[in-house]
């Protein structure tokens, strides 16, 4: 993360947290919401090992979470109302974003996807990382590409972006495979230990955490090919241009002073440090006040 402080070296005259905006009190949207009732609701995946999941006490924890923890600090910094009761919201892959949407929870920490039909349903915070969709394998099955997988079945989670991204690769590429549907990373890994599919696809980090998680770790590989681009970012409320501009500013912040760089190092460190795709969206998301 060296590179990544170097690169902001000349932006650090930007404000910390520690400097953030006067105290003010909304008059509308889910800062409102947030200043009356002095509390404010998170949604966060327990399945999303290293972004959100949740540790040994059962309490969420992981990259997105600890963003989250700063977004709620700098809140009640700028809305002086002391502070707020924090309710995290477990959520699914299938109900993340219709929890978002109906108010039950003010936004989502978990390893979402920013895409244009999305936003139609709900709005996102400036991007937090990039990964790109990939597929785990049985080692000892001799699979190397997605082409070795014709004929075979690959599991994904139903109604997500590698679901998607998987579909149009395999049209592109003219591959026949079967698709099984499967409703969260715990089953697609169970089923893929069993022999029950052959190949699970889902975001390349999020892959290898869950394979630390198998029975034996050593029998299973992640294909090199990433098969699709997967920008993530904070779900949040659409239409709702205050409370996304509290979290945005927070970001930058983080971005700008290097504050970023524990937390990518706590979480994200073991799995090698960013690339250039990832410097860039860092560099580009650290916007001037």
């Amino acid at each position: 993360m060296t590179r990544l402080k170097a690169l902001f070296a000349a932006l650090c005259l930007a404000p910390t947290l520690a400097f953030a905006q006067s105290a003010a009190v909304p008059t509308d949207g889910r800062l409102k919401k947030v200043y009356d009732s002095k509390a404010i609701n998170v949604a966060y995946r327990t399945d999303a090992l290293p972004f959100s999941f949740e540790d040994n006490d059962k309490k969420p924890t992981g990259y997105m979470v600890d963003l989250c923890r700063a977004v709620i600090t700098l809140i009640e910094r700028q809305l002086g109302a002391g502070p707020l009761k924090v309710t995290w919201v477990p959520v699914t892959a299938q109900n993340r974003f219709t929890t978002v949407a109906s108010g039950g929870a003010d936004m989502e920490c978990g390893a979402s996807t920013v895409t244009l039909g999305r936003m139609k349903e709900v709005g996102f915070s400036t991007l937090t990382y990039i990964d790109g969709t990939g597929l785990l394998v049985r080692d000892a099955a001799g699979v190397n590409s997605l082409m070795d997988l014709a004929g075979k079945k690959i599991g994904v989670i139903a109604g997500t972006s590698n679901e998607r991204a998987l579909a149009e690769v395999m049209k592109a590429k003219v591959i026949a495979a079967t698709v099984v549907p499967v409703k969260s990373r715990e089953e697609g890994l169970a089923q893929l230990e069993a022999g029950t599919i052959d190949g699970f696809a889902s975001d390349r980090v999020l892959l290898a955490g869950l394979a630390g998680k198998a029975k034996n770790p050593k029998v299973l590989a992640l294909l090199v090919d990433a098969l699709s681009y997967e920008p993530y970012a904070i779900v949040l409320p659409r239409d709702d241009a205050d409370f996304r501009l509290i979290v945005n500013r927070t970001l930058v912040s983080l971005y700008k002073t290097g504050e970023i760089d524990p937390i990518f190092i706590r979480w994200l460190g073991p799995y090698g440090n960013p690339g250039a795709l990832l410097n860039a969206m860092f560099y580009l998301n650290a916007l001037p006040e």
